[in-house]
């Protein structure tokens, strides 16, 4: 179960200890870790600490991470795109999120693999936010060599209502409280959204979340939970534009090439879990449908009906996992096992027109069924010094059935990952961690048992299973007080960042890459009025293998800055501002085109009167014209006689105030 297994979730049992009618405001942030945690890239994030932070879409909750930067690029409904540790990680290649221990990422995925879409989360519903970067951990194998997030909701809120209302027609309207039965506690919420945002083509969004949760039992050491997830959401979507068609007048800032592009997605999930003394279970089943229609070459492949595709993806996830926590004297031993089933009844990808596929490029049934094992020992050998030993083992079975029999097949691979760590409290307060390990990601499968490309009709290379990756950090954490403060220097490598392409139907392989970084992050509370924290990342990310001059990777965004200050004047009024930062990154192998830098500051006013709690929320306050994605490849729009390498953007949004009351019944 990839949650931080520490005696943190002690510190902030009570899910309620976040909201307004408590008597204690938890920052999770400003919990002590020295002592407790095996690495000093991994943290906790309360509600508190993003309670009163403007966010304008759920994925974005991600940003509380130090270092992680989520972008979009296509339309509300769409999973964010992840920057981390100078990878772009796409939505969520080398990024392994969990919610209540159920896995967010999707194996195998009709748009990329290891799609992360955090959209269906409510974010009024979460109790914290757990993390750890790098690969260093036993609990988590697939995805996971960058980063993991782990999202816990609350088993208990106040009874609320929430209604907010801002600029391009932006609506949303949420609702929740539990309520007691017994020794029981039940928990309901549910939300609804609508948003057109700024663009020429109205986003047309219609959002919709609901969670039921049942949880109990908590007596000494056990608990369990039960929960029901639901989500659907449609939209339309303004995908990255050419820069000459803007510089042209041909098109608005906010304007589209292609106006059928848009999607939907549907997922229904159960989770449950329970912790029972020193075992933890989790089981949790997930019904995912999704539709995305795309266009990002316009007429350079079909001059007649243009570029644009359908992809979709149906299937059902399930699947569980234990683990069992054995203490003897100064150590402790904990084992764990997983199993995951996706049966994908159908993953396909299709050209069209209007929206409508008029052509199968490919389509595929798959079952892909993964098992795991792991072990992870710490020892304590001093007073001051503690010592982490750990051994995952994946075993991934395969079978898919394609549209193109040469395309069809089956099989399996395995997959060892050692880790290992120090921690040593130098002085009281201070602690010093090194830690070293290996984890991958895991291909599409269709990569493994490909013939032929699907889009040329010419014979295609088969990639491994697995792409391995090694890390390894050095790093300190201070705790002084109310001030928290860490810093880390990483090394991490992947033998070959071997990915399928969805929008093509092949599979591409890239060479290795090496990345070196430092990050640091700080959390300082000096009077129950001030909060400040920050957050610094760099990082040089190079491929492995091609001539000099030729190893930049696009996309590896080098530099990451994110700083926030929380004003109390008054009890009742909290005024907070929040900066991101993400630098200039290569879009191209010889560095000689690169995307812009982009900075963005939001700022919010929340005033409390009585139950009620009046907020307003100005987001990107200076206007800023930056983009939020940029990509550089060659296109062909419908007026052009050859095609053009050109830079392609999606603009963030303008300056927007929004406008929300809560009231707590």
């Amino acid at each position: 179960m990839p949650l931080l297994a520490t005696p943190l979730s002690a510190q902030t049992q009570g899910a309620d200890a976040a909201d307004k009618d408590d008597d204690i405001v938890v920052y999770g942030r400003a919990l002590k870790e020295v002592g407790i945690a095996q690495s000093g890239s991994q943290g906790t994030v309360g509600y508190a600490d993003f309670d009163d932070v403007p966010i304008s879409r759920a994925g974005e909750l991600v940003e509380n991470v130090p270092g992680v930067i989520a972008t979009q690029h296509s339309g509300s409904g769409k999973a964010n795109q992840y920057f981390l540790r100078g990878f772009n990680l796409d939505h969520g290649t080398d990024f392994a999120g969990f919610v209540d221990g159920a896995p967010v990422n999707m194996r195998s995925h009709g748009h990329g693999q290891g799609y992360l879409d955090f959209n269906f989360l409510i974010p009024e519903t979460l109790e914290r936010i757990d993390y750890r970067k790098g690969p260093y951990f036993a609990d988590v194998g697939d995805f996971s060599a960058a980063g993991t997030v782990s999202f816990r909701t609350k088993d208990r809120i106040a009874p609320f209502a929430k209604l907010e209302a801002g600029a391009f027609g932006f609506r949303r309207g949420l609702a929740g409280g539990s309520t007691a039965i017994g020794d029981l506690d039940l928990l309901v919420a549910g939300e609804a959204q609508s948003y057109d945002g700024p663009w020429v083509l109205a986003e047309d969004l219609e959002r919709f979340s609901g969670l039921v949760k049942l949880s109990g039992g908590s007596i000494g050491d056990n608990h369990f939970s039960l929960q029901l997830n639901a989500y659907d959401s449609q939209w339309r979507s303004t995908d990255q534009i050419p820069e000459r068609a803007v510089a042209s007048g041909a098109i608005d800032r906010f304007g589209f090439v292609d106006g059928d592009l848009g999607g939907n997605t549907t997922r229904l999930g159960a989770v449950a879990n329970a912790d029972l003394g020193n075992s933890k279970i989790t089981a949790f089943a997930t019904y995912y449908d999704f539709r995305l229609v795309s266009n990002f070459t316009y007429f350079l492949e079909d001059p007649v009906n243009g570029d644009e595709f359908v992809q979709q993806d149906e299937r059902w996830t399930l699947g569980g996992s234990l683990s069992h926590t054995i203490n003897i004297g100064p150590a402790s031993l904990t084992l764990g096992g997983e199993l995951r089933h996706d049966a994908i009844s159908g993953v396909g990808l299709f050209n069209s027109v209007g929206g409508n596929p008029i052509n199968t490029i490919r389509f595929d049934r798959i079952k892909e069924t993964g098992l795991a094992a792991h072990a992870t020992a710490e020892v304590k050998l001093a007073d001051n010094l503690r010592a982490f030993l750990g051994l995952r083992y994946d075993h991934l079975f395969y079978d898919v059935n394609a549209d193109l029999a040469a395309n069809s097949g089956n099989g399996d691979a395995g997959i060892f990952g050692p880790k290992a760590g120090l921690a040593w409290k130098a002085a009281e307060g201070l602690e010093l961690y090194a830690n070293y390990g290996q984890s991958f990601h895991s291909n599409d499968v269709r990569g493994a048992t490909i013939a032929v490309d699907p889009v040329s009709g010419l014979a295609a290379d088969r990639v491994p299973v697995f792409a391995r990756a090694e890390g390894a950090e050095v790093g300190a954490r201070i705790e002084r007080g109310s001030f928290d403060a860490s810093i880390v220097g990483f090394w991490l490598a992947l033998d070959s960042e071997l990915v399928f392409v969805g929008d093509g139907g092949a599979t591409e392989a890239n060479d290795g890459s090496r990345r070196y970084g430092v990050e640091a992050s700080m959390f300082w509370r000096p009077t129950n009025w001030l909060t400040i924290d920050a957050a610094y990342a760099h990082t040089r990310a190079r491929y492995v293998g091609p001539a000099a001059g030729e190893r930049a990777i696009p996309g590896a965004v080098p530099e990451v800055l994110s700083a926030g200050l929380t004003v109390k004047p008054l009890q009742t009024v909290t005024l907070t501002t929040q900066l991101r930062h993400f630098g200039s990154a290569p879009l191209i192998e010889d560095n000689s085109v690169r995307s812009d830098a982009t900075t963005l500051v939001n700022v919010g006013t929340y005033v409390d009167v009585g139950r009620l709690t009046i907020g307003a929320e100005l987001f990107n306050l200076f206007d800023a014209k930056d983009a939020d994605v940029t990509y550089f490849y060659e296109s062909q729009l419908a007026s052009e006689a050859a095609p053009v390498e050109d830079r392609h953007f999606h603009p963030v949004e303008p300056r927007q105030l929004r406008i929300s009351a809560r009231y707590r019944f």
